[in-house]
């Protein structure tokens, strides 16, 4: 049990532990984490068990056309809008039990608690399940977030398509979870979001709460190169037009951009060559690019050294390349006041904590664009995600539990 020094609501650390590990049997895998991607059958499981968690609790649970979310608890003044929380509940195809589900079920644990209190807000509390936060199904990441934010056309987030050419819309509508209300038509009061840090600053500095300030900027890639299948036995190599050599070039181009860009980073994550065979010089071959840093003026850099080796690599292989830029998210600052509110839950804990800079993009990102937003971090065991082996302590999830319903109640404290 944790106790808060700030309003005397304690949550339930063992029973956000408890709904952390009952939700990862959707999609749960042999080594432990959770694969559910946007919109699968394991998606609209774990869907279904949020809305009647929610229900439980006398939440009215609405869904909008990208199929977000919102579980609403009533405050004092309905003429408000909401104070929301939330996260997302996909997954990486090798994710694990705690990126994005933690910030979801801290907030259904901070509904549990206020509910089992009998305590009333000022303003409404909401719970949010963003749609496709991942992108690991459907690029862009933070897609559903990102248009409600205005950010990205409803249009063009519908018509995504997996790598199987089904569409998002189409997704949406099987699992019998697009709503008629459209995205982005809900207003928020403020917005705050808990994640675990996904890197290791928090711990190498033995920090419970990192108080989030902004977001880097992130741009993503893609690129195919088209040279020419052979056979390996019978083409000499001084003939060859291999799109494999180039990608191994530019992949290598891609660290070497970000090494001479610190503190940015750069990663080609995903790969496929054609036709993949072991007697066949590879004729296509297509792979992703992921840009992050927070500047913008030094991301327009490496984003400019990137399409200039592309030109030079294939000319000097005689390929030929399409590369595009299919999605960025700017830099962001949060705001000063939720900023504010995080920072007084922290201190208020007695635990040790920093302000800190978020790494990966989250869709507090884009409901910045919106609303007053800001995040609350908690560490992640060797700062590893994106991973089966994602691992956080339940001591720590339940004081980010209590940081994120304090920085709430601190925040409503305004409309008093």
């Amino acid at each position: 049990m944790s106790v808060s020094t700030t309003h005397n609501l304690a949550i339930d650390g063992r029973r956000l532990w408890d709904a952390i590990h009952e939700t990862a049997r959707f999609g749960g895998t042999a080594k432990g984490g959770v694969k559910r991607l946007t919109l699968s059958d394991e998606d609209r499981e774990v869907r279904d068990w949020f809305r009647n968690a929610c229900e439980a609790l006398g939440c009215a649970v609405a869904v909008d056309d990208m199929g977000v979310m919102y579980a609403r608890r009533p405050g004092k003044r309905d003429d408000l809008p909401p104070i929301a929380l939330g996260s997302h509940l996909d997954t990486q195809p090798t994710g694990g039990k705690f990126d994005g589900v933690l910030g979801v079920l801290a907030g259904l644990e901070a509904l549990r608690t206020l509910h089992d209190a009998g305590y009333e807000t000022n303003a409404p509390i909401e719970l949010v399940n963003w749609t496709n936060e991942e992108g690991a199904r459907f690029a862009p990441a933070m897609l559903a977030s990102g248009v409600f934010a205005g950010a990205i056309e409803p249009d063009f987030a519908l018509s995504r398509e997996d790598r199987a050419g089904a569409t998002f819309g189409a997704e949406l509508e099987r699992i019998g979870y697009r709503g008629d209300e459209r995205c982005g038509a809900r207003k928020f009061s403020a917005f705050f979001e808990l994640h675990i840090e996904q890197g290791p600053i928090l711990e190498a500095e033995d920090k419970t709460i990192g108080v989030v300030t902004g977001v880097q900027g992130i741009r993503w890639y893609e690129v195919t190169l088209t040279g020419q299948e052979a056979h390996t036995g019978s083409t000499p190599m001084n003939l060859r037009r291999n799109a494999l050599i180039g990608a191994a070039r530019l992949i290598e181009a891609v660290d070497a951009i970000a090494r001479a860009h610190a503190p940015g980073v750069g990663t080609v994550g995903l790969i496929e060559s054609k036709p993949n065979s072991r007697n066949v010089i590879p004729g296509e071959v297509f792979f992703t690019v992921d840009f992050r840093h927070p500047d913008d003026a030094v991301l327009d850099e490496m984003e400019r050294v990137f399409f200039a080796t592309v030109e030079s690599v294939t000319s000097e292989l005689t390929l030929e390349a399409d590369a595009r830029r299919d999605w960025m998210s700017a830099p962001v600052v949060f705001d000063e006041e939720c900023v504010a509110s995080v920072r007084e839950a922290a201190a208020a804990s007695g635990l040790g904590w920093r302000e800190i800079v978020s790494g990966p993009g989250h869709d507090a990102a884009y409901v910045a664009r919106a609303a007053p937003t800001s995040m609350i971090f908690v560490p992640c065991k060797d700062g590893i995600s994106h991973n089966e082996a994602e691992s956080a302590t339940e001591e720590h999830c339940a004081a980010g539990a209590q940081a994120l319903l304090d920085a709430a109640l601190i925040y409503d404290r305004r409309f008093g």
